[in-house]
């Protein structure tokens, strides 16, 4: 390329055998660019010497250089698969590792007719809310809409954040959290420069973020485009950190100060609370904050910004199913305690009742009221809940005034907090009163009564562990085997550490060899919790988990585990929907999950609170399809139970028969939390429907969804591609009916592939530069066992692949096909496609010629504001082309479905070899004709024409076409080709019967 050739900001030029984009600030002197497919952060510089014209040539009619009638359509597909820089309006799905279900679409379809995006997503558990709003952030990224990204959320989900941005979006995120923010910070060379302008993708913690001396910088720096996950819990009026949350959104959503992109995330919109909900959706726009959902017109402004579906909705969508399990079979299972375990809940109930009862200030009453019904929950969770919470120091006895004992006691008793994180909820709470907390073993000399009565109570706790004292321990025994035996391995939730503890210790006595079992809780950092799981998993033979609520959200566990078993209930309806979600969502592999409910039905404490709340919520949601939070957190009538408990029951000594449903309190309590949230989910259920189709119709999403199949290619194309290529690179595939997919052995692959896919033949190839980052673990002897496994659809197992166009093992298989298909230097058996071919088909009744081209485009993008400089960004896509040689000797360009037919061409006669070179020899000289060459460019003007109309299209502006900013944004796009086209390669097709030599005129 000489000094003189245009180098304006976007060209693409060749260097270093790699394609780039020059970007501004280049001279005659120095070209600068950074990749066109690979690290947006990086830059070189290079000398004009070094800089080239980009593309593969022409093809190169050497002797049997030709290839067989497969290559055009392996070479089309793998140009497909290896562009990361799609044309199209989608940029983002060239560039992700994930496989996006149709319905996920939508959502991003939402976001682009937006400027800024201002979105709720509200789509049911399971759904995959994270992909939705990720990939929203990523198609953002791309079209240069925004340099940088944050996520908020709470810490316990930070980690699933990352992992998630980077494995399936090809993010960097880094953790902003307590223990991360100096390091980050003091890793910036320029001290006054903020993580969030220095990184370009961060995962900050909400409640971090949001305190006082951060929340300033945080308003003044906060990058581009914000994701707040679990966004409901930012909104309410539950108590001051809810309210802190609240007047941190608010700031970073004032469009006053900037016009930045937001993206809420929840599957609880509705919290029951109209307020709260119109405080969200006024986070998106102040004017939807006083709508009025019962209004038609209101619906359909608010259904601009907001999505809500169920999987009812969704479980079929524009022709695409996906697999969801077909139904959710619940089991209780009931037990009653045994004599001694009965005898010691009935006097633990006496002597908290006592204690409760008793004299003393509002402070101390409060204490004692809020210690003893913790106490309680942890006597009827476990032997070892009970022992421990009776010799530690009680978390509430350290408060100071009666409101903080109420907040702790709320959140250890009723697990109602502020916000909905389930961090730090698994420990014990204690009861030690404050001045006897030393919990050393020493004697006991010098403790108070209380401190020496409940040291008697820890000592009973310990005698009653084991399943011959404990029927609960029992029953899950029994429950746990029967799932092993159905074929379902399962999880088992509990509600404190000890607890957990204890179940996975005797699960391990009973179940032996039969079955590995792990613990994971609170005790461990997040990303310890994800390596036990694996550690669990990657074992041989069935698995059980038990848990606290640290992994009711943020960890995806259908792949392996199909039960959630409720050992302890939560008193807060919403988690029990978090737990069965870990494993009742799209990717489970089973049509139906099971959920068993284990609890007592002596005390009738449980039992109360199953009905009364968790069954109620299940009602309702079966009932209007809404899924609403309990009003208020069903506070009112967990404090009349505990009245009617602890207050107002009585029992003879030594025996335990409650009976709380002829309390009236109670009884009014319970109507009246009834009443309110049934009204609540009728006035949401009315709008429902609206948000389900979220503002597109169905005929625009399908039509958008045919033009990026036809631009990325149909799925069943992968599976063919890589079906084909493994068997002509001798690696036969194997297929597996009942799995859906196939497997091939890798050994027969060619070593440079085999290097792709991260599979070496001992340690010193894995050592070698460029080889540790790929192996991923997979380096071992050459004589194991050693195969490639795809699966037609998500989900897949650790190790194996989907046959979708983003999976790293296909795009290597792409990658090295194009590279070995322009290295005529390699074996013939390593070269399975060729950019030449002749084939005598039926298929054609003339002589006929098929083009392989790789057109590159320019797309400007208008900027942000109407001061902003537009965007130019570099796309690619792979074409074919064909035309039918006439009796004169012209020739019939053929329409684009008579050119797709003939890539599904089958050869009905050898070719013989002297033809072969003959006419590919022919063939490759037309391309140099000028009525080629101005066919050609005709071509990409044309397409050029029909990108530059869907890019304005999916931007129009949902109901809104009018509107002017919109419309002014929209006839600034602008797409030209960029450089001649990239002929790939050149296939000739000559008629069975009479593939003789040329007549005079036309050929056959």
């Amino acid at each position: 390329m000489s000094a003189t050739t245009d180098r304006a900001p976007g060209t693409l030029v060749r260097a270093r055998d790699r394609d780039w984009v020059v970007l501004p600030g280049s001279t005659e002197d120095l070209v600068l660019a950074q990749p066109l497919d690979g690290d947006r952060e990086f830059v070189a510089a290079f000398f004009p010497d070094e800089v080239h014209e980009p593309g593969f040539g022409l093809p190169q009619a050497l002797p049997g250089e030709a290839g067989d009638f497969a290559s055009a359509s392996l070479l089309r597909t793998a140009l497909r698969i290896a562009s990361t820089a799609g044309a199209g309006p989608f940029r983002s799905l060239n560039a992700v590792a994930v496989e996006p279900r149709r319905y996920q679409l939508v959502p991003l379809m939402m976001a682009l007719r937006m400027d800024p995006v201002r979105l709720l997503i509200g789509d049911d558990v399971g759904i995959g809310k994270t992909v939705e709003s990720a990939l929203i952030a990523k198609e953002l990224m791309e079209q240069g809409s925004a340099r940088n990204m944050t996520v908020l959320c709470s810490p316990s989900l930070a980690e699933q954040w990352q992992r998630e941005l980077r494995d399936k979006f090809g993010m960097d995120p880094e953790l902003v959290l307590p223990s991360t923010a100096a390091r980050l910070q003091k890793a910036i060379d320029d001290p006054h420069r903020s993580i969030f302008d220095h990184y370009p993708v961060t995962v900050v913690s909400t409640d971090f973020i949001k305190q006082d001396e951060r929340r300033d910088a945080f308003r003044r720096h906060c990058p581009d485009v914000l994701i707040v996950d679990e966004a409901h819990t930012c909104v309410g009026t539950g108590g001051n950190e809810q309210q802190k949350r609240y007047e941190l959104l608010s700031a970073l959503a004032d469009r006053t100060e900037r016009d930045r992109h937001l993206i809420l995330v929840t599957a609880t919109p509705h919290s029951g609370d109209p307020q709260a909900f119109s405080k969200l959706t006024g986070l998106l726009d102040p004017s939807l904050r006083t709508l009025d959902t019962t209004r038609s017109a209101d619906r359909d402004k608010l259904a601009r910004h907001f999505v809500q579906r169920r999987r009812h909705d969704i479980k079929r969508y524009v022709g695409q199913d996906t697999p969801f399990p077909e139904d959710r079979d619940t089991q209780d299972a009931l037990y009653r305690l045994d004599p001694d375990y009965a005898r010691f809940v009935a006097d633990i109930l006496a002597h908290t009742r006592h204690q409760v009862r008793g004299p003393g200030g509002d402070h101390r009453r409060r204490m004692s009221w809020w210690t003893a019904l913790t106490l309680l929950r942890c006597v009827l969770s476990s032997p070892a809940a009970a022992a421990a919470t009776l010799r530690a120091r009680s978390l509430i006895a350290a408060t100071r005034t009666p409101a903080e004992a109420d907040k702790l006691g709320r959140a250890a008793a009723f697990e109602l907090t502020d916000d909905e994180t389930a961090e730090g909820m698994d420990v014990v709470p204690g009861s030690l009163p404050d001045e006897d907390a030393d919990t050393s073993e020493e004697p006991r000399k010098g403790r108070t009564g209380e401190a020496e009565a409940l040291a008697d109570f820890a000592d009973r706790a310990d005698a009653l562990a084991g399943p011959a004292t404990d029927a609960k321990l029992r029953i899950l025994v029994d429950r746990v085997k029967r799932q092993l035996v159905d074929g379902y391995d399962p999880i088992v939730f509990c509600h404190y550490i000890p607890t957990a503890e204890y179940v996975a210790r005797h699960l391990k006595e009973e179940l032996g060899r039969s079955a590995g079992v792990e613990a994971v809780t609170g005790t461990l950092h997040p990303d310890a919790r994800q390596a036990r799981v694996d550690e669990l998993t990657a074992r041989r033979g069935r698995h059980v988990l038990v848990a606290t609520d640290c992994l009711s959200e943020g960890v995806n566990l259908q792949e392996h585990f199909g039960a959630v078993i409720h050992y302890d209930l939560s008193w807060n309806p919403t988690r029990h929907l978090q737990r069965a979600g870990r494993v009742d969502r799209f990717g489970q592999p089973r049509r139906r999950v099971r959920e068993i409910t284990v609890y007592d039905t002596d005390t009738g404490i449980d039992g109360l609170v199953l009905k009364v709340l968790i069954q109620k919520h299940k009602d309702i949601a079966d009932q209007t399809g809404v899924a609403v939070l309990v009003p208020d957190q069903g506070r009112g009538v967990l404090e009349a139970l505990a009245s009617a408990l602890l207050l107002r029951g009585e029992q003879p000594e030594g025996q335990l028969t409650l009976d709380f449903e002829d309390d009236p309190d109670f009884g009014r309590a319970r109507e009246a939390l009834h009443k309110e949230w049934e009204s609540a989910a009728e006035r949401e259920s009315k709008v429902l429907t609206k948000f389900a189709h979220s503002g597109l119709r169905p005929e625009e999403v399908e039509a958008e969804l045919d033009a990026l199949r036809q631009a990325l290619g149909d799925p069943g194309d992968i599976a063919t591609f890589t079906r084909e290529s493994l068997a002509q690179l001798g690696a036969q595939p194997i297929g597996d009916a009942r799995d859906r997919g196939f497997k091939a052995p890798v050994d027969p692959l060619p070593t440079g592939l085999k290097h792709a896919l991260g599979f070496y033949e001992d340690t010193d190839q894995m050592a070698a530069p460029g080889g540790a980052a790929k192996a991923k673990g997979k380096g071992r002897a050459k004589t194991a066992a050693r195969d490639l496994v795809f699966r037609e659809d998500f989900p897949v197992a650790r190790g194996e692949h989907a046959l979708s166009r983003t999976d790293p093992a296909v795009r290597a298989l792409a990658r090295y096909l194009l590279d070995a298909a322009v290295d005529t230097g390699l074996p013939p058996e390593e070269r399975p496609a060729r950019r030449l071919g002749v084939i005598r088909t039926t298929a054609v009744d003339r002589r006929t010629v098929l083009l392989l081209a790789r057109y590159r485009f320019r797309l400007t993008l208008p900027g942000r504001t109407a001061t902003d400089e537009p965007r130019v960004l570099v796309a690619d896509d792979a074409q074919v082309l064909a035309w039918r040689t006439g009796d004169d000797g012209g020739r019939t360009w053929l329409s684009d479905e008579e050119t797709a037919a003939l890539l599904t061409a089958t050869p009905d006669l050898n070719t013989l070899p002297a033809l072969r070179d003959q006419q590919a020899t022919r063939a490759a000289a037309e391309l140099r004709e000028d009525e080629i060459k101005e066919h050609l460019k005709a071509r990409g003007l044309l397409l050029a024409d029909r990108l530059r109309e869907a890019h304005q299209r999916v931007r129009e502006a949902a109901g809104q076409r009018g509107r002017e900013r919109g419309a002014a944004a929209v006839r600034r796009i602008d797409v030209r080709p960029s450089g001649k086209p990239d002929l790939l390669g050149v296939y000739v097709y000559l008629s069975a019967p009479a593939a003789q030599p040329p007549a005079s005129g036309g050929d056959r």
